[in-house]
């Protein structure tokens, strides 16, 4: 199995004029995951996208893709649904898509045959002939997805891919995302949306003042920022107050939840010495599990920005 980045980043920077859009920013994206690329707008993600994609060259650094310098042959492996949307507005639906898959390499029958299966997949038959400027914005969402998805790319760079939809089809976008995983697939996925960064990436960069900020496993940055806490049931009971020496040493305090007690766990303590703490100490634990930090919480804690830089328009300023 081939275990070397799809797309690798090596201190890489980039300069508009007197503007420093991005600093040895290094990262890696792995064969088959979800590699979500987040930062509040004009933090220099789109032109690291950019950069990837040879759209925009960098400054200093390298980029390698597929284990060798950006090429032709390597960028037809990859496709790319940017921010910007573009589509031809006098051209129907079947046409637009077929066009597309042309631009990337397929026969013109295979093309049609392509976009005819693919507007079926997203559910856009019915407006195959109708021009692309009767459809609606959700439409022309899943229009664009499905020209970026329609010829399997070895890599897909998803900017904002959930603007637009209806919860019944960012279920769509997210299922699709998952069969991409399932097949071996690599996607880079930019978006705002934290909830779905926690539902479908498997490691995660942030990027602020064109600076790499935040950098792992969802999991393992979650757990670096996590807020030293812990949830306990006990199958009878609560916890002895005060607690005991052996107790004390790894819990700060202690809160009543329902049946639940919230624990703040010591600073020098993690939570499964808490856990083997408590079973030591004879006590019946129903569930203990540990408070892992959101993205939402890691997002706003890296960039030092309120709720704000969430909501706010999801347009990057241009770089």
């Amino acid at each position: 199995m081939n275990t070397a980045p799809v797309l690798a980043y090596q201190n890489v920077g980039k300069r508009f004029g007197r503007t420093t859009a991005l600093h040895g920013v290094s990262l890696e994206v792995a064969p088959g995951e979800v590699f979500g690329l987040l930062g509040p707008n004009g933090a220099g993600k789109t032109t690291l996208i950019r950069i990837g994609l040879d759209i925009v060259r960098a400054d200093e650094g390298s980029v390698r893709l597929f284990g060798a310098p950006l090429s032709r042959a390597g960028l037809d492996r990859v496709s790319y649904l940017p921010e910007e949307r573009g589509l031809y507005k006098k051209t129907k639906v079947r046409s637009m898509l077929a066009y597309l898959g042309e631009l990337k390499g397929l026969g013109r029958r295979a093309a049609r045959e392509r976009a005819e299966a693919w507007l079926a997949r997203v559910g856009l038959s019915h407006v195959a002939t109708q021009n692309v400027e009767t459809l609606s914005k959700g439409m022309s969402q899943k229009v664009q997805l499905a020209g970026a998805l329609m010829t399997d790319p070895e890599l897909v760079v998803l900017d904002e891919p959930f603007s637009g939809l209806d919860p019944i089809n960012v279920e769509l976008v997210k299922a699709l995302i998952a069969e991409r995983r399932a097949a071996r697939r690599t996607t880079i996925l930019s978006t705002h949306l934290m909830n779905q960064v926690e539902a479908l990436c498997d490691r995660v960069g942030v990027v602020h003042r064109g600076a790499l900020v935040v950098y792992g496993t969802l999991d393992d940055v979650r757990r670096r920022h996590a807020p030293r806490a812990a949830r306990l049931r006990l199958q009878h009971g609560t916890l002895p107050d005060p607690l005991p020496p052996s107790l004390a040493a790894h819990i700060e305090a202690v809160s009543p939840d329902g049946i639940f007690q919230q624990l703040r766990l010591a600073p020098d303590s993690e939570a499964p010495a808490v856990l083997r703490a408590l079973v030591d100490a004879g006590l019946p634990v129903a569930g203990f599990d540990e408070r892992l930090a959101t993205m939402e919480e890691i997002f706003l804690a890296s960039v030092g920005a309120s709720k704000d830089a969430l909501a706010a328009a999801p347009a990057e300023a241009a770089q």
